[in-house]
């Protein structure tokens, strides 16, 4: 400052200059100019010993830091060229330019971006991240550095919003009541150092994590069960029995008396079962064979109803619906057809596969049937015509595994073969494919709990495991293994508690994965009597 200048001006000049991000240099000067001698053209530009330079840099992006690019001084052979070597060496500036990077303005700044539209990116934010194990953590960390009050940690699988760019970073208005009342319940009478919400969280109960164990309950031997990756050997029917194909017989295990019946035997003929499937009540079975024949089996009589034939190959693939029977072959054609006609009446045929089909399930409402093919390919056909409605080709790989949603309409999901080794979501509805999860290992079988949004999916090549899933995070709930080769057979239980995987090893791994389903309480009726009586 120039020794002629008044203290007292000089110090109101420089508080205003610090205030205000406008550049007054030369109209200061002029004003001081008229008590003070004349000055040279080029004093007059200048203020502090530095000269006002038209290339100054100002970047418009307030989360960067502003700097010279040059200064120069009075002083001959005097450059300076940073604000830092300026402030440092003696010389000031002609204005202050805050580093904000190195504050934390919204600890210091009362800031909500947008406020105006109702929305508070510091809890949104956080719930995004609060599926993390340490979620409770970052809750506290949020309340008592930036001020939030977040009360309670939900997990929200939304993509999180960044903050405006083009925004004014000191926004002078009165804090929110959230805010308020954060602050003022932890001074100055609380005896706890947290404030009212985060000492919420530490007393709010913990949920522990369900507890699923790492063996299973019962193991079974079987005998040569096939290591075939286009066969499905193994179903679990409504009435808990198990069927399974051993070479050429089919037998039946009890899960309440543990019982094993032998049902039928095609050594004589020399056939092989290769696929096995119950209908809805659990009284019919029917199961396919090498020669391309479907078998329909009344299990209270113990006797076969009908035989269905009409393939050119071998059956691996078998689903219900009704009282129709929809079966998948290596001669790529699926046959629907009513098991109460004859034998050779067919109620419809799909062709669209180019290779073997070996994956069928129907969807919950039983009106469309997805199909999967050693061609990579996914069909979802209508019952209402002959061509497919859906077409996915995404798979590098066969597509085997498929299950439908029982909670969510239209949910249909896939998992691919080796090359694959991936778990695909469709939303048959719209047609769009939604997320894909790679496994690391081949996808052998996919099934959804009947109670809760959880999948369990079994593998093969290279690691042979069995995981359960949590959706639509899809993050690992448990990994279980015990069996020596894939994984290629998956059923589950009536309750929807269990399930019995089979494997090349020849057993039979019964496991308790999914929780129990929830009592429903019976609804109260003003036209019910028996509810108002004690």
């Amino acid at each position: 400052m120039d020794e002629g200048m008044d203290p007292t001006f000089a110090m109101r000049l420089r508080a205003q200059l610090s205030r205000s991000p406008d550049y007054v240099v030369l109209k200061n000067r002029q004003m001081q100019a008229a008590d003070s001698k004349p000055q040279s053209a080029e004093k007059e530009n200048t203020l502090m010993g530095f000269k006002r330079l038209e290339d100054m840099e100002v970047d418009d992006d307030p989360n960067q830091l502003k700097s010279f690019k040059k200064l120069k001084t009075d002083q001959p052979n005097t450059t300076i060229h940073t604000y830092d070597q300026a402030l440092f060496s003696g010389f000031r500036a002609d204005r202050f330019i805050p580093y904000r990077e190195s504050h934390n303005l919204a600890a210091r700044f009362n800031i909500i971006s947008d406020i105006r539209n109702g929305m508070d990116y510091g809890k949104k934010d956080f719930q995004s991240e609060s599926a993390n194990k340490d979620g409770a953590y970052k809750a506290i960390l949020h309340n008592e550095l930036l001020g939030s009050s977040v009360g309670e940690i939900s997990i929200q699988d939304k993509n999180r919003d960044r903050l405006a760019t083009k925004r004014n970073l000191f926004q002078f208005y009165s804090s929110s009541p959230e805010q308020v009342d954060n602050i003022q319940s932890r001074v100055p009478y609380s005896l706890s150092p947290l404030g009212a919400k985060s000492q919420e969280i530490l007393r709010s109960p913990r949920k522990i994590p369900r507890k699923i164990s790492r063996v299973p309950y019962k193991v079974l031997d079987a005998p040569e069960l096939q290591d075939d990756f286009y066969l499905n050997l193994v179903d679990w029917s409504s009435s808990n029995l198990l069927a399974v194909g051993l070479g050429s017989c089919v037998y039946l295990w009890s899960a309440t008396t543990s019982k094993v019946t032998r049902i039928s035997d095609l050594s004589s003929d020399g056939n092989v079962v290769t696929s096995v499937a119950w209908n809805d009540k659990g009284n019919y079975l029917a199961f396919g064979t090498q020669e391309g024949s479907v078998e329909v089996w009344d299990i209270a009589a113990e006797k076969q109803v009908n035989s269905l034939t009409g393939h050119a190959g071998r059956v691996g693939a078998i689903a219900w619906n009704g009282d129709v029977v929809s079966s998948g072959s290596r001669d790529r054609n699926i046959f629907l057809r009513d098991m109460r006609g004859p034998s050779l009446s067919t109620c419809r045929r799909y062709s669209g596969h180019r290779q073997e089909v070996c994956g069928l399930k129907w969807s919950p409402d039983n009106r469309y049937l997805a199909s999967g093919g050693n061609d990579n390919r996914l069909y979802v056909w209508n019952t209402h015509a002959y061509t497919p409605q859906l077409t996915y080709n995404q798979h590098t790989a066969a597509v085997k595994a498929i299950a439908w949603s029982p909670h969510q309409r239209g949910l249909l999901t896939s998992g691919g073969g080796t090359a694959d080794k991936c778990i695909r979501f469709w939303n048959t509805l719209t047609g769009q494919p939604m997320q894909c999860i790679d496994t690391g290992s081949q996808v052998c079988n996919l099934a959804w709990s009947r109670n809760t949004q959880e999948l369990v999916s079994t593998h093969g090549y290279s690691q042979n495991q069995i995981v359960v899933w949590k959706y639509p995070s899809m993050s690992q709930i448990a990994k279980l293994t015990g069996h020596t080769f894939r994984v290629l057979y998956l059923s589950m239980s009536p309750d929807g508690e269990s399930i019995v995987t089979g494997a090349g090893d020849e057993t039979l791994r019964f496991w308790n994965i999914f929780s129990k389903a929830r009592s429903q309480k019976e609804p109260k009726s003003k036209l019910n009597l028996f509810t108002n009586i004690r």
